[in-house]
This record gives C-alpha cells, structure tokens and sequence, in this order.
C-alpha cells in the first residue's frame, strides 16, 4: 500500500478514538480555529514540499502566524497546519486530469467487492477518490497504482496481478482495508492511518500516526463519508411523509396499502 507518499514527520495527531463499525458520521479530524491573514492562493493543486523529502497536496494556502494552513479541498474546515519552517518550497501538481473519472462499470464493481467483504461502499468510494480521484491509470511517486493506490508488493500478496485493472484492483485494495478493521478491532481511524501510512506505524504509534499528510488523508475520507451518509438521511427524511400517506390509504383504494416496512431490507 502506498506508503511513503503520505508519511511525514510533525507533530502528534492524537486519534486513536474508536469509531462505530456501522454508518454513523464520523467527526471530522484537524477542525482549525483562528484568524485568517496573508493569504497566498495556490494556483489550482500544488504540492508543498517539506524539508524532509515528503510533500503535502493541497488545492489552495494561507500563512496564519508561523504556520502555512494547507487547504486540501473545497471544504474550508479541511485543511492542515504546517510549520512554516518545515517547508521547503511548493510544485505545481502537473499530474494529468484523467480523461474519464469513472467507468460506468465502477460502481458495480465497487459494489459487488464492498459485499464480499462487508464493507459500505460509501467507504470504499471514498478511500478510491482520497487514493486516485478515480484514475484508473493513477501511480503515486513512490509507484503506488490504480484505483486504490496498491504498492507491487502490497499488490502480490493480495492475488493482483495487474494493479491497474479496476476489478483486480478495488478487489485487493477493498480486502485489504477490511484486513486492516479486522486487525484493529474495526477502529476504523486506525485502519485509514495503516491504509496510507503502514501498519507498523500506526502500531509504533498507537493510532494515527504525527505525518501531517496521513492526518490529511483520514480527515479527507471522514469527511467525504459523512457528505454522503447526512445526504442519505436527508433523502430518506424527504420520503418518509410520501411512504406513510401511502400506508394509510383505504383498502378500497386501487392497489394494496403499503407496509410501514415496505421497501425496507433487512440485513
């Protein structure tokens, strides 16, 4: 798994709070408080490159104080504070935009990998679009590939042999997040911090470990999973005053009055 692309050295993250194993929103990690000033927008994504070697992704920053706030998307309470010390200078990410984000199949085959192993695959979709923003053809720096971003070796063990076919890929990548809940009693914080920065880290660290790009990453998943489950609730709350009309319609009313369960499945 993609490992030194998102490993950093800074402070401690402090998250090790175990998470429900089921779709309850997660809170949100790095929420920032402060006064803005000097800002200095970054042209569409760049990269800031620390002393160490290792580099941040972000879409736009400002100088706060001694510290650099990177801005990792469109949500203004996502972003990371650096020393700005610690920083090197920035890049422009010259990565190509993939010409299609997503296959009509993706979702199928999102899908069916999320059932075999019993993953939501709001989740899934989610770690695809932090690792790859859904390029298929995506490989990190580091040679991390595909949809899921599989290192070769990572790749090997999982059974992939071709890290950048979709199924074979999310396949592997979908198995080995579920290995990784598995291994940390479902703390699903943990298993993002081992998923981007490696299992021994996490370990050595006892949650998530102080690389300001692993921080990053798991907050940028736990937010694009909440995004998508308060969505879910919202479009179920909307149809609930349709679906209970609909259950208390006379008998002589053309068709069968609908269950209070109608259309609910049970897992």
């Amino acid at each position: 798994m993609k490992k030194a692309r998102h490993k950093i050295g800074g402070v401690s993250a402090g998250c090790g709070r175990r998470t429900p194993r089921h779709n309850l929103p997660l809170v949100l990690l790095l929420v920032g408080i402060g006064i803005l000033c000097c800002a200095a927008p970054a042209a569409a994504a760049d990269f800031a490159v620390l002393n160490n070697g290792f580099s941040i992704r972000h879409e736009r920053r400002q100088v706060v104080g001694l510290v650099t706030r990177l801005y990792l998307g469109a949500d203004p309470n996502g972003y990371v504070d650096v020393p700005t010390s610690a920083i090197d200078h920035f890049e422009h990410d010259s990565s190509p935009i993939p010409a299609a984000r997503s296959s009509q199949l993706l979702p199928d085959v999102v899908n069916a990998a999320s059932g075999r192993y019993h993953l939501d695959p709001d989740l899934v979709n989610s770690v695809i679009h932090a690792e790859s923003g859904f390029d298929t053809q995506a490989v990190s720096r580091k040679g991390a590939q595909g949809l899921m971003q599989l290192m070769p070796q990572t790749a090997s063990r999982l059974g992939v042999a071709n890290a950048f076919d979709p199924a074979a890929n999310v396949e592997g990548g979908t198995r080995y997040l579920r290995e990784l809940l598995q291994r940390y009693d479902f703390d699903l914080i943990k298993a993002l911090a081992a998923y981007n920065a490696g299992p021994q880290r996490v370990d050595q660290y006892h949650g998530v470990p102080p690389y300001f790009e692993t921080q990053a990453y798991v907050a940028r998943i736990i937010r694009d999973f909440n995004r998508k489950k308060l969505a879910e609730q919202k479009a179920a709350a909307s149809k609930r005053p349709l679906i209970k009309r609909a259950a208390w319609q006379p008998a002589s009313s053309k068709g069968a009055p609908l269950s209070e369960n109608a259309g609910q499945s049970v897992h």
